[in-house]
């Protein structure tokens, strides 16, 4: 690559401060600093009476089209939304609902997710995966899902959290590098064993 790869993150969390924002965090830092890209982390919650405005992107602020050129400029986008009545929030929903239709195809996205409890997991794999199956983007096997327990004082304390989050990357980075370095091909790059998540 002739430049370092831009990892964007996005919480559609419509709180501050919030846990969602801090996972969402954490894994575009650790996905960064794993290709050598550079990090950043966009917050819906701010963007919330913009995304309001109007019905047309051509409607909206120029915070609010700044925020979505740069999702849809990204090398890899992580994305994460708390689990709100069984689903992704109506903020996360309207913010995509203003994304370029084929902005997103073959884009690695990393899916995060945060709940009070683990009876909220499949929420990345249900409601989640198929949105961004409707952008056909390469959304990344290993989603991260973590919940209320796992924070503390909205700081990360679960090492298994740590864990997983370290886990998923270095098992999705050879889909990452074949995507955005075309000359690696996914099998000369060793993966994590497989039974480590």
């Amino acid at each position: 690559m002739s430049h370092p790869l831009s990892v964007v993150g996005v919480s559609g969390s419509p709180t501050h401060p919030s846990r969602t924002t801090v996972l969402v965090d954490e894994v575009t830092r650790s996905y960064a600093e794993a290709t050598g890209g550079i990090a950043r982390t966009i917050q819906l919650a701010p963007l919330l009476p913009d995304l309001g405005a109007g019905p047309f992107r051509n409607s909206l602020s120029p915070v609010v089209t700044e925020a979505l050129e740069a999702v849809e400029a990204a090398d890899i986008l992580v994305v994460g939304s708390p689990a709100y009545r069984a689903t992704y929030t109506g903020l996360f929903k309207l913010f995509f609902d203003h994304v370029g239709q084929y902005a997103l195809i073959d884009k690695p996205i990393v899916l995060t997710a945060t709940g009070g409890s683990d009876r909220h997991a499949l929420l990345v794999e249900h409601q989640m995966r198929p949105l961004f199956g409707f952008f056909q983007s390469l959304t990344l096997p290993l989603g991260i899902y973590a919940a209320e327990s796992d924070f503390a004082d909205y700081q990360i304390r679960s090492e298994d959290l740590r864990e997983r989050i370290d886990t998923a990357v270095s098992r999705t980075l050879p889909l990452i590098r074949s995507r955005v370095e075309p000359g690696v091909p996914v099998g000369e790059v060793e993966f994590a064993r497989p039974d480590a998540f």
